[in-house]
């Protein structure tokens, strides 16, 4: 008999809560977007369902702007490998901002590919622009 494909799929992306890297428990949605705004601690990211996957290598990638470490040098980017736990399994890839926010402005992709595929992917702007956009309809609503 045929072993079944597997197959992937995005459940959500955006924002999420604060979210504990060890346990069973994935974030939960807070917002479904790409545009992120440049508060420390804003959990973002996305959550991809793996079904009759089991045992399957996933290689997971964050590529984010020129982020500097400590000695002032372009960080790489991020990237990993996660075992799928079992035939309808869920994976969080994410991250979160953190001070100083001007270095984390821009474009953050986060990709998860199987057997050199690419299964799922989004791509984040991190931007000051949301929270001068809301403090501007705010006042907007006021009749200012």
């Amino acid at each position: 008999m045929a072993k079944s494909k597997p197959t992937f799929t995005t459940q959500s992306y955006g924002i999420y809560d604060g979210w504990k890297g060890s346990g069973k428990t994935l974030p939960k949605s807070k917002q479904s977007t790409l545009l992120i705004p440049a508060e420390v601690d804003i959990e973002f990211g996305l959550i991809v369902r793996a079904q009759k996957a089991k045992g399957l290598i996933l290689h997971w990638r964050i590529e984010h702007p020129d982020i500097t470490d400590e000695k002032g040098m372009p960080m790489a980017p991020f990237e990993g490998e996660v075992q799928v736990r079992n035939n309808d399994w869920q994976f969080y890839l994410g991250d979160t901002i953190w001070a100083p926010e001007f270095d984390k402005l821009g474009l953050w992709s986060m990709t998860i590919m199987y057997d050199g595929v690419n299964v799922a992917s989004k791509t984040f702007e991190i931007t000051n622009e949301i929270n001068t956009q809301q403090e501007a309809n705010f006042w907007k609503k006021r009749g200012f």
